[in-house]
């Protein structure tokens, strides 16, 4: 946290602090926040909800009570009337006093329990972000919040696809089991190579690209449903909690 908080650390977060479970993270103005939290409850898979700030205040206190989620996570993106406004590496200048901090589940949390299970994650061996794709799947709506849902997607070897599937289950509140598994023309994507967020990566032959739910489907219901103003973590660039992966599943 303290190289985050200095600006020693703004890669992607996935493989970093081992153990630890990785947030998504949404802030928005305090009469928007029930709008938000029903979507959420309505979205589980997509936006599963772990910690929601009082407002005004920009501590996660279940999850991170000595940290400050204005400048505790590597990169922010600001988003004003639906349009992606910059990306900065702290928010103490856009945040009021009446804001909401929603941190929500991320997929970076189980990868560990992937990779113990003999799968490897094909992002950290090339060293780039994981790929994210937005699809023909629309959200439930709630109140002014609706849009596409967002995936990420990772490459697992035909054989161990079953088991991929039987660790992520054991993961609810960080997206659970995949969404899809196979031809990415069925949830409307058109070319792997191209993804909307992160990275593109290597898909060998004996592969079949496997897509989980994503916490940065609130950034694409951002652009559809243009509030004022939505602060979130930039994609791959995560909140890490204090607390123990064991804590949301069993590895």
């Amino acid at each position: 946290m303290e190289k985050i908080r200095c600006g020693e650390m703004t890669s992607p977060t996935s493989g970093h602090a081992g153990g630890f479970t990785q947030a998504n993270l949404v802030i928005l103005k305090k009469d928007l926040a029930f709008e938000f939290l029903l979507f959420s409850q309505r979205n589980p898979k997509s936006c599963p909800v772990l910690d929601v700030s009082e407002a005004g205040s920009s501590v996660a206190r279940k999850f991170a009570p000595e940290a400050d989620l204005r400048m505790d996570v590597p990169k922010y993106h600001i988003y004003r009337d639906g349009k992606f406004a910059r990306e900065v590496m702290d928010i103490t200048e856009y945040w009021q006093d009446d804001m909401v901090a929603f941190l929500l589940g991320c997929s970076f949390t189980f990868e560990e329990a992937l990779i113990a299970n003999g799968i490897g994650m094909r992002h950290n061996d090339e060293g780039c972000n994981v790929p994210m794709y937005k699809t023909n799947i629309q959200t439930e709506p709630a109140g002014i919040f609706h849009g596409p849902m967002v995936v990420s997607m990772r490459p697992i070897p035909k054989d161990h696809v079953v088991r991929a599937v039987q660790v992520t289950s054991r993961f609810p509140d960080v997206h659970g089991a995949p969404i899809h598994i196979g031809d990415p023309a069925f949830i409307g994507i058109s070319d792997l190579d191209e993804p909307d967020y992160g990275d593109a990566v290597s898909i060998n032959e004996n592969e079949v690209p496997v897509f989980w739910a994503c916490g940065v489907t609130p950034q694409s219901v951002a652009m559809e449903s243009k509030p004022e103003l939505m602060i979130t973590h930039a994609p791959g660039h995560m909140f890490i909690t204090d607390v123990r992966n064991e804590r949301l599943g069993v590895i």
